[in-house]
């Protein structure tokens, strides 16, 4: 069993950043594809960042440039580096775990097998 624990969300003006942890439970995190997926008011889930074993990082279209997703493997953390916030972030923002090995960080959520429960980003204009 893996636990997710995600922090760093927050209120934040347009243009500004702000960094999300996800801690891990367990030994074989290093093993794991993590993922970074979000749900906005009234929207479906939707992927947002992704890295892999080897740390191969996958974004959506929306990211931009804008945000950047890393791994501590010495500490069980992922996180994701968000910059240049809109309006349009604003949403919660999940942690997923995937332990089954593939070597490409999947998009679709229902690949990862853990969830954290989330933390909430607002972005005000």
């Amino acid at each position: 069993q893996v636990q997710l624990v995600e922090s760093g969300g927050g209120l934040v003006q347009a243009g500004g950043s702000l960094r999300l942890s996800c801690a891990a439970s367990g030994r074989t995190f290093s093993s794991y594809n993590m993922a970074w997926f979000r749900q906005g008011p009234g929207k479906e889930r939707e992927f947002v960042a992704a890295i892999n074993r080897s740390g191969g990082r996958t974004y959506a279209d929306f990211v931009k440039g804008r945000f950047a997703i890393a791994r501590d493997n010495a500490k069980n953390t992922v996180y994701l580096q968000m910059k240049s916030l809109e309006p349009e972030d604003t949403a919660n923002y999940y942690c997923a775990a995937d332990a089954t090995f593939r070597a490409t960080a999947s998009l679709d959520s229902r690949r990862y097998e853990y969830w954290g429960q989330g933390t909430q980003v607002t972005v005000f204009s």
